[in-house]
């Protein structure tokens, strides 16, 4: 029975007392039985929580019923167990960190893309597909014709813009991430940098898995989720590490609650091949 409930959540708000929000924020979170990972910083809050199903939701409660947090989404998904270990609540400079100072989404950001007509622009003669996410996440699966920029931070980002010759000619520019605040603040800082046409998907692969059925999607692989689950299938399935790419072995420590799956290595020695799922 998966009777926990994931909630994938972030929202770009002032909050100039993120500091005096963690700890009353934290008891309420282990009152009911939620565990998971949440950041707190001036520009907003970021994180992902599992628990009982009431639980996820009186703590999603909780969080709108402070007014600048009253506009905050989430995405959901559904699991048999705990993905988390305990509740961690943390202070930081940005809920995404890509240091660079002055870039605000509140201020200036691309433009939404639904997930219902994403396969539209992506598809666009012209149009360049990025994937803001790590090397490691495009490994486990990405969009078509997608552009990998290799990088292992987010941080790394804006020089990896500066240093490819297709985007000097700034281009119309979709992005795509895990949830949607990577690709939001990426469009903010795009936008104050000269490009013009910038989209982002709105919601981020997990939207789009969501809300587009699987023989009408252009996404290819699995979604990598940071928590025990490893990643998912177009159907938000927990994969639980059945399958890790080589890329992506180096970030599964040992606090990590998985079933270790072969690597390809190992499946090579044996004549076999294994594939993602989905």
């Amino acid at each position: 029975m998966n009777d926990f409930l994931v909630a994938a959540l972030y929202y770009f708000t002032p909050l100039d007392d993120f500091e005096e929000m963690r700890d009353p924020l934290k008891r309420f979170c282990v009152s009911q039985d939620v565990r998971g990972s949440i950041l707190l910083a001036s520009e907003g809050i970021n994180g992902t929580i599992c628990g009982p199903e009431a639980g996820v939701r009186a703590v999603l409660e909780y969080l709108r019923s402070d007014p600048r947090l009253a506009e905050l989404t989430h995405k959901e998904s559904w699991t048999h167990r705990h993905v988390f270990k305990r509740m961690k609540v943390r202070l930081k400079q940005e809920i995404v960190r890509l240091a660079v100072d002055n870039i605000d989404p509140n201020e200036v950001v691309g433009e939404y893309v639904k997930p219902e007509d994403w396969n539209a622009l992506i598809s666009e003669p012209g149009v360049v597909v990025i994937d803001t996410r790590n090397d490691y996440e495009y490994a486990f699966g990405t969009f078509e014709g997608a552009v990998n920029p290799e990088t292992q931070s987010f941080r790394e980002f804006p020089e990896w813009v500066h240093d490819q010759e297709n985007l000097k000619t700034k281009p119309k520019v979709a992005m795509f991430c895990t949830g949607g605040i990577r690709c939001e603040k990426a469009t903010a800082w795009m936008l104050k940098n000269g490009f013009e046409d910038v989209y982002h998907l709105e919601g981020g692969i997990l939207n789009y898995l969501e809300k587009v059925p699987e023989d009408k999607s252009l996404w290819k692989g699995e979604c990598f989720v940071f928590d025990d689950r490893v990643s998912v299938d177009h159907k938000l399935e927990p994969r639980w590490g059945e399958w890790v790419p080589e890329e992506a072995r180096h970030i599964i420590n040992e606090d990590t609650d998985y079933e270790k799956g072969p690597t390809q290595q190992d499946l090579s020695k044996t004549g076999q091949t294994k594939v993602n799922s989905c």
